[in-house]
């Protein structure tokens, strides 16, 4: 995708602050950290969403979920962390690009949602 934002970073032609990356993902802290732990670990292959994917996705899944426990450690989170993936309108996915967060550091994230 041209004109996608997260396949921009990937390419190299918007900078970021990259912490990762290897055949499949790559991934760089977020530029409004909502914790002193917020990076973000996108696949290579624009994916839109986690809606869109399919049974030839799944190797790249399973690295951004394996990728998180060692990027998390080695940014301050040794005793736990949040994945995040929002998903489409609803999921309030502000970005086009498949995408994960990684949230953490020395104290609670707090509760997953709030209660109705």
């Amino acid at each position: 995708m041209d004109n996608c934002i997260f396949c921009k970073i990937v390419r190299g032609e918007i900078p970021s602050r990259k912490v990762y990356e290897d055949e499949l993902v790559f991934a760089f802290h977020d530029i409004h950290p909502q914790r002193p732990t917020h990076i973000l670990v996108i696949p290579r292959k624009h994916i839109t969403s986690l809606a869109q994917v399919t049974p030839e996705d799944e190797p790249v899944l399973g690295r951004m979920l394996a990728v998180s426990q060692q990027l998390a450690a080695a940014h301050g989170s040794t005793d736990g962390f949040r994945n995040i993936i929002n998903t489409g309108r609803v999921g309030m996915q502000e970005v086009p690009h498949l995408h994960m967060h990684i949230v953490g550091g020395p104290d609670p994230v707090g509760p997953m949602l709030k209660k109705l």
